[in-house]
């Protein structure tokens, strides 16, 4: 008796309807081709260029050609903009790898660097004190645990990922991550607060582009279009002005609360400091160039003293802070925060004697 399960002697049969197919196919084709010409027309007009997007699995890429003796540069945007790679490489004898990241906290990653017991290199940490200071919960920290993660669970088809995107990124201006994606034009939208619904600060316009190494310089158009000048500008004090306390928190638990973080980073940098020196590791620490409303709002908010001079103090290091030398003084950021392509090489080509006497191996 056949099974009444069997479908062996009842096959399927498909019919494949009678269309032109190939004709349909060229149209698609041409469809596509035209939707994304007229977006990349689109992207480029508004400035847009090609070139590679700051990623976790580029920055992947440059954590994992650490050696055990490399020299490393950790911190914000600012080491990226202000430091020169090339030069540094001709004075300090060896080209940092640059594992800075934009708007992150400058603990995880000297955290990160001290839990490797094969690092024994030197560290070169940009401090911006508002990043340094923010809680473990707040997007710069996250940023960092972010880049990190990656670096310990990048999968090869993610790494595989990241090197066929590189063709596509140096052709098509509109494969930028941070202004062009889906949901980083819907954060665009000019949406009013509302009761419960308080809308966050915009970021800042694309306006860099990064080399392979991670080389970060300030697009020309800054520094003659006023208007995106000053839309970059006065996005940041917004962004540095610390969120107001909830209403439900007491005062008093919430100053108990700031002040067991504000301590308890200086100890935790400290410690870190400490882990990388047992192992005969070295660490600076930069204070890079600010200006304008910034320069002002970043002295108020975090006073030197409180936070740079202590840092110095709890962790023992030093430090260049670009007000203490006059040679790197006089720089002005074009949009406060970062200095331009042509500045950064005559800020690092200043700033590399001063280094490379403070890394000098002690004489006896």
């Amino acid at each position: 008796m056949p099974s009444s399960t069997s479908s062996s002697e009842h096959p399927t049969i498909r019919v494949v309807p009678d269309h032109p197919w190939g004709r349909l196919t060229l149209i698609v084709a041409i469809g596509v081709a035209l939707a994304v010409s007229g977006w990349e027309w689109h992207c480029r007009a508004r400035g847009y260029e090609p070139g590679l997007d700051d990623t976790s699995d580029l920055w992947v890429e440059a954590r994992r050609s650490v050696q055990s003796d490399s020299t490393v540069i950790i911190g914000s945007s600012r080491s990226l903009f202000d430091l020169d790679l090339d030069l540094l490489e001709k004075g300090l004898g060896r080209r940092p790898v640059q594992l800075a990241l934009v708007g992150s906290c400058a603990y995880p990653m000297l955290r990160h660097l001290a839990d490797d017991p094969t690092f024994h290199g030197t560290v070169i940490c940009d401090i911006v004190p508002s990043l340094l200071l923010v809680p473990s919960m707040a997007p710069p920290y996250k940023n960092a645990e972010k880049a990190i993660r990656r670096y310990q669970t990048q999968t090869w088809a993610q790494r595989s990922g990241q090197l066929l995107s590189l063709p596509l990124e140096y052709t098509f201006g509109a494969m930028q991550q941070d202004d062009l994606t889906l949901s980083a034009l819907l954060r665009d939208l000019p949406i009013p607060d509302r009761p419960k619904a308080q809308v966050g600060p915009r970021l800042p316009p694309c306006f860099s582009t990064i080399d392979r190494d991670r080389r970060t310089r300030m697009k020309e158009r800054v520094l003659t279009d006023q208007v995106l000048r000053d839309r970059i500008k006065f996005g940041w004090p917004p962004l540095f002005t610390p969120p107001p306390k909830p209403s439900w928190i007491p005062d008093a638990a919430y100053a108990d609360f700031m002040g067991k973080l504000f301590n308890g980073r200086f100890d935790e940098m400290a410690k870190a400091v400490a882990d990388l020196r047992a192992r005969g590791a070295r660490v600076v620490f930069l204070r890079l160039p600010n200006s304008g409303e910034l320069h002002e709002l970043e002295s108020r908010l975090t006073p030197r003293a409180a936070v740079w001079d202590r840092l110095i103090t709890a962790t023992g290091c030093p430090g260049v802070h670009f007000e203490d030398h006059e040679e790197l003084t006089g720089f002005e950021c074009p949009e406060w925060s970062h200095l331009s392509a042509a500045d950064s090489v005559t800020f690092t080509t200043r700033l590399t004697p001063i280094l490379a006497g403070l890394l000098a191996p002690a004489t006896p």
